[in-house]
């Protein structure tokens, strides 16, 4: 039997190319680098009586799988796919198959940046979405699914 009913833990998922958090394009990204952004993600949880489990990978299955594991022991996801939220469906369906709760997290605003940026195939599947407030967003979003996870807010 699945403990997510009970789980009081957050998947945070970070997709390609999000290891280069502060070095890469500082202008569109700022200099925080993924362990501020994990950090931030943390503390909100903690915040709340909730713990992460955090997974980085520029390999598509590795997030899978991760997010197949999420089902035993999580009670929620929150997601930065990178550039694999404008491509991914299998990603995409991963979410939707482990029947999670899902925050949705950019860093940049996608919405003004190059038009293959517009389109979200997780956007459907997430209850939140937190874009373009930096690497703050993570706490944002942690803080927003923990109150839907707890019943206190739609999304």
């Amino acid at each position: 039997m699945s403990t997510a009913g009970r789980a009081r833990r957050l998947l945070i998922v970070n997709g390609p190319n999000l290891n280069l958090l502060g070095t890469r394009e500082p202008e569109i990204y700022g200099s925080a680098t993924l362990a501020d952004a994990e950090r931030l993600a943390a503390d909100a949880a903690a915040e709340s009586g909730f713990e992460v489990r955090a997974v980085q990978s520029n390999h598509e299955g590795v997030l899978i799988d991760a997010i197949h594991d999420a089902r035993e022991d999580c009670a929620g996801i929150v997601i930065n796919p990178g550039g694999l939220t404008h491509t991914s469906v299998v990603l995409r369906d991963a979410l939707s198959g482990v029947a999670l709760p899902v925050a949705e997290v950019h860093i940049s605003d996608v919405r003004t940046r190059e038009s293959f940026r517009h389109h979200s195939y997780v956007a459907d599947v997430a209850v939140v979405h937190v874009i373009g407030e930096g690497v703050h967003g993570y706490a944002t979003a942690v803080r927003r699914l923990i109150a839907v996870i707890a019943g206190q807010a739609d999304g």
